[in-house]
């Protein structure tokens, strides 16, 4: 994510709470996007620091646990920069102004973007991805032409640079260390799969591979690409992971965001909270207390849908609909569910504001566990490239 500051309610049920269960279910990987934020604000880069802290106390008071995840920042792991230049050297100019977002966010911002930085910026993506050889990218749906761009890059290397020289050697011996009875196994359904191209087979086949453990990794990718007839797959290629969560409307309406001006903060006080939710428009049709309205017109609805309960929003769309009470009256209990949804997001976050150094220690700690890991992938990416001199 990126350094943005406080974040808001729309970050909240779109982002955080899906992250919250992930992190129970995978090996979860959540960083700082710190120069991601350079690709479109480098003229104020001052703010940024200030925005990472913030951002990082509405992770760990929404519940991000950084015993469950690891929590780092992006610039204190070099390896993302080295492995996004060596993928830009194969990765041809067309692939990244194709990708769709590119021209629209140009026109988003006032300041001049023709920068190399924004860009590459979906090839910094695929290398965030591709460095820790992520199985799921948890992502909205305008961001999947993104991880189908770190595909088709994972698959442009492992095809250049995953075939060793003595790579059925390799792969042969490979087998060899998994048993007598996997073995025989794992050459029929690769037999069955290259002759007549049976998925089922090569399903099976690499599911056999997922429960050894006896073999180390480099072995395991080894016989996985040798499944399919390739190479030894070294960046494996990620998968989106959407979620069913739709964008959350702002106070006026429109999705919510900053830029826009009608959020809600994580963290906001009561008091501010009631005020902007009694001063949101409404449908505009209900002029006096006795017309009926439609609440799928009016902006108060789409935050009922989100935090109300079922007899709420049947009470909402009734009432509204037979003019049986005014605005004010709906917007109460949406007023009250918020309240009190926000008051242990508070309460952590208060928790964390005290204790500055718990939030650095926490980011350190997830940084260094993280560059183990981007240390390990990028070896074999020097090795698979001949960098590596003796």
């Amino acid at each position: 994510m990126r350094p943005t500051g406080r974040l808001h309610l729309g970050h909240y049920c779109g982002v955080l709470k899906s992250w919250v269960k992930l992190q129970h279910e995978f090996d979860c990987f959540y960083f700082i996007a710190d120069w991601h934020a350079l690709s479109t604000h480098y003229e104020k880069s001052e703010v940024i620091r200030d925005n990472v802290w913030e951002m990082v106390i509405d992770w760990l008071a929404v519940g991000i646990d950084p015993g469950d995840s690891k929590l780092f920042l992006q610039s204190r792991i070099p390896e993302h920069a080295e492995l996004c230049l060596l993928l830009s050297m194969i990765t041809p100019l067309g692939w990244l102004e194709r990708v769709p977002s590119y021209r629209e966010r140009q026109g988003a911002f006032d300041s001049d973007l023709e920068t190399h930085g924004f860009l590459g910026y979906p090839l910094l993506q695929a290398a965030d991805m591709l460095l820790y050889k992520a199985g799921f990218v948890p992502i909205g749906e305008d961001q999947i032409p993104h991880v189908e761009l770190a595909r088709d890059i994972a698959r442009r290397f492992n095809y250049l640079f995953g075939r060793e020289s003595d790579f059925e050697e390799k792969a042969e011996a490979a087998i060899a260390k998994i048993g007598r009875r996997n073995a025989k196994l794992y050459r029929q359904h690769r037999k069955r799969f290259q002759e007549h191209g049976d998925t089922e087979a090569l399903e099976k086949a690499q599911a056999l591979l997922e429960t050894q453990q006896n073999i180390s990794v480099g072995d395991k990718e080894r016989l996985f690409g040798y499944l399919e007839g390739g190479g030894k797959i070294i960046l494996p290629e990620p998968q989106e992971l959407t979620s069913d969560v739709g964008r959350l409307g702002g106070l006026d309406g429109h999705k919510m965001s900053k830029s826009a001006g009608n959020t809600i903060e994580l963290r906001e006080e009561p008091d501010s909270v009631t005020q902007k939710i009694k001063t949101m428009p409404t449908d505009p049709a209900r002029a006096r207390l006795s017309d009926p309205g439609e609440p799928t017109r009016c902006p108060v609805w789409g935050l009922h849908e989100t935090f109300s309960d079922d007899a709420c929003r049947a009470w909402v769309e009734e009432g509204c609909r037979n003019a049986s009470f005014g605005c004010l009256d709906c917007k109460q209990p949406l007023i009250d569910v918020i309240i009190a949804e926000q008051a242990p997001i508070r309460e952590r976050a208060k928790e964390y504001e005290a204790e500055p150094e718990v939030v650095r220690t926490v980011i350190a700690e997830g940084t260094d566990a993280a560059r183990d890991i981007a240390r390990e992938t990028l070896d074999e990416v020097r090795h698979a490239m001949n960098l590596v001199y003796r």
